[in-house]
Protein backbone atom coordinates (compact mmCIF):
# COMPACT_ATOMS: atom_id res chain seq x y z
CA UNK A 1 0.00 0.00 0.00
CA UNK A 2 1.26 3.45 -0.94
CA UNK A 3 -0.12 6.72 0.34
CA UNK A 4 0.51 9.87 -1.66
CA UNK A 5 0.18 13.42 -0.37
CA UNK A 6 0.49 16.41 -2.70
CA UNK A 7 1.50 19.91 -1.66
CA UNK A 8 2.56 23.17 -3.25
CA UNK A 9 -0.60 24.15 -5.06
CA UNK A 10 -1.98 27.66 -4.96
CA UNK A 11 -2.78 30.80 -6.91
CA UNK A 12 -0.35 32.18 -9.47
CA UNK A 13 -0.56 34.75 -12.24
CA UNK A 14 -0.31 33.73 -15.87
CA UNK A 15 3.32 33.30 -16.83
CA UNK A 16 4.30 32.43 -13.30
CA UNK A 17 5.71 29.26 -11.76
CA UNK A 18 4.79 26.72 -9.12
CA UNK A 19 6.39 23.55 -7.86
CA UNK A 20 4.23 20.67 -6.72
CA UNK A 21 5.51 17.97 -4.41
CA UNK A 22 4.14 14.51 -3.76
CA UNK A 23 5.35 12.63 -0.70
CA UNK A 24 4.93 8.86 -0.69
CA UNK A 25 4.81 6.42 2.19
CA UNK A 26 6.58 3.08 2.11
CA UNK A 27 10.11 1.77 1.77
CA UNK A 28 10.05 0.77 -1.89
CA UNK A 29 9.44 4.11 -3.54
CA UNK A 30 11.99 3.48 -6.28
CA UNK A 31 9.99 0.45 -7.44
CA UNK A 32 7.13 2.71 -8.51
CA UNK A 33 6.87 4.73 -11.64
CA UNK A 34 5.30 8.08 -10.78
CA UNK A 35 3.06 10.42 -12.74
CA UNK A 36 1.19 13.70 -12.54
CA UNK A 37 -2.31 14.15 -13.92
CA UNK A 38 -4.66 17.12 -13.84
CA UNK A 39 -8.38 17.59 -13.98
CA UNK A 40 -10.04 20.88 -14.80
CA UNK A 41 -13.62 21.53 -13.79
CA UNK A 42 -16.00 19.68 -16.07
CA UNK A 43 -13.22 17.90 -17.93
CA UNK A 44 -11.64 14.47 -17.84
CA UNK A 45 -8.47 13.78 -15.92
CA UNK A 46 -5.47 13.99 -18.22
CA UNK A 47 -1.86 12.87 -18.14
CA UNK A 48 0.73 15.60 -17.58
CA UNK A 49 4.09 13.92 -16.92
CA UNK A 50 5.64 10.63 -15.85
CA UNK A 51 8.97 9.41 -14.52
CA UNK A 52 10.51 5.96 -14.15
CA UNK A 53 11.46 4.43 -10.82
CA UNK A 54 15.04 5.67 -10.75
CA UNK A 55 14.32 8.86 -12.65
CA UNK A 56 16.17 7.99 -15.84
CA UNK A 57 13.16 8.21 -18.15
CA UNK A 58 10.58 10.98 -18.28
CA UNK A 59 7.63 11.65 -20.52
CA UNK A 60 5.35 14.65 -20.97
CA UNK A 61 2.08 15.62 -22.54
CA UNK A 62 2.72 17.69 -25.66
CA UNK A 63 0.96 20.66 -24.10
CA UNK A 64 3.52 20.99 -21.29
CA UNK A 65 6.77 20.01 -23.00
CA UNK A 66 9.45 22.61 -22.47
CA UNK A 67 7.58 24.26 -19.59
CA UNK A 68 7.06 21.52 -17.00
CA UNK A 69 9.70 19.28 -15.45
CA UNK A 70 9.07 16.12 -13.46
CA UNK A 71 11.76 14.86 -11.09
CA UNK A 72 12.08 12.63 -8.06
CA UNK A 73 14.23 12.22 -4.97
CA UNK A 74 14.06 8.59 -3.90
CA UNK A 75 15.93 9.30 -0.68
CA UNK A 76 13.03 11.57 0.30
CA UNK A 77 10.27 9.44 -1.25
CA UNK A 78 9.14 12.51 -3.15
CA UNK A 79 8.28 13.38 -6.73
CA UNK A 80 8.11 16.95 -8.00
CA UNK A 81 6.48 18.85 -10.81
CA UNK A 82 8.08 22.18 -11.67
CA UNK A 83 5.62 24.23 -13.70
CA UNK A 84 6.79 27.33 -15.55
CA UNK A 85 5.01 29.77 -17.87
CA UNK A 86 1.65 28.72 -16.52
CA UNK A 87 -1.49 29.52 -18.49
CA UNK A 88 -5.02 30.22 -17.19
CA UNK A 89 -6.34 27.14 -18.99
CA UNK A 90 -4.04 25.04 -16.82
CA UNK A 91 -6.14 25.78 -13.77
CA UNK A 92 -7.00 22.35 -12.40
CA UNK A 93 -6.62 19.92 -9.57
CA UNK A 94 -3.26 18.22 -9.99
CA UNK A 95 -2.95 14.60 -8.89
CA UNK A 96 0.05 12.47 -8.13
CA UNK A 97 -0.19 8.80 -9.12
CA UNK A 98 1.93 5.70 -8.62
CA UNK A 99 2.25 2.55 -10.68
CA UNK A 100 4.13 -0.48 -9.47
CA UNK A 101 6.76 -1.19 -12.07
CA UNK A 102 9.33 0.65 -14.12
CA UNK A 103 7.25 3.27 -15.92
CA UNK A 104 4.77 5.76 -14.60
CA UNK A 105 1.17 5.44 -15.71
CA UNK A 106 -0.07 7.42 -18.71
CA UNK A 107 -3.73 6.51 -18.48
CA UNK A 108 -5.99 6.49 -15.46
CA UNK A 109 -6.57 2.74 -15.60
CA UNK A 110 -2.84 2.03 -15.39
CA UNK A 111 -2.37 3.82 -12.07
CA UNK A 112 -2.38 1.85 -8.82
CA UNK A 113 -2.48 4.66 -6.26
CA UNK A 114 -3.64 8.29 -6.22
CA UNK A 115 -3.11 11.30 -4.04
CA UNK A 116 -5.92 13.57 -2.93
CA UNK A 117 -5.01 16.33 -5.36
CA UNK A 118 -3.70 19.89 -5.14
CA UNK A 119 -5.54 22.89 -6.56
CA UNK A 120 -3.60 25.07 -8.98
CA UNK A 121 -5.27 28.28 -10.07
CA UNK A 122 -3.73 30.45 -12.76
CA UNK A 123 -5.17 33.95 -13.01
CA UNK A 124 -5.13 35.99 -16.21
Amino acid sequence: QVQLVESGGGLVQAGGSLRLSCAASGRTFSSYGMSWFRQAAGKEREFVAGISGRGAITSYADSVKGRFTISRDNAKNTVYLQMNSLKPEETAVYYCAARQGFYGCRSITECDYWGQGAQVTVSS
